[in-house]
């Protein structure tokens, strides 16, 4: 798996641009704001009711293996 929960949320899209479309669907729509600067993955969906293992499952499935 080559994102997990504890990776940081700009971490991951400034890695993974591909991955943008997953956050924003999920109802992340925050890449933007400060607290995707700081936040990791599993803080940032648990700020906004979003099931965290559900995520990093669609997260995954758009980048690389």
């Amino acid at each position: 798996m080559a994102i997990t929960k504890d990776m940081s949320i700009m971490e991951v899209v400034t890695k993974y641009p591909d991955t943008v479309p997953v956050f924003m669907e999920s109802g992340m729509g925050c890449i933007g704001c400060a607290a995707a600067h700081y936040e990791n993955i599993e803080q940032g969906a648990s700020a906004h009711g979003i099931d965290v293992d559900a995520l990093i499952e669609g997260l995954n499935k758009v980048v690389p293996q």
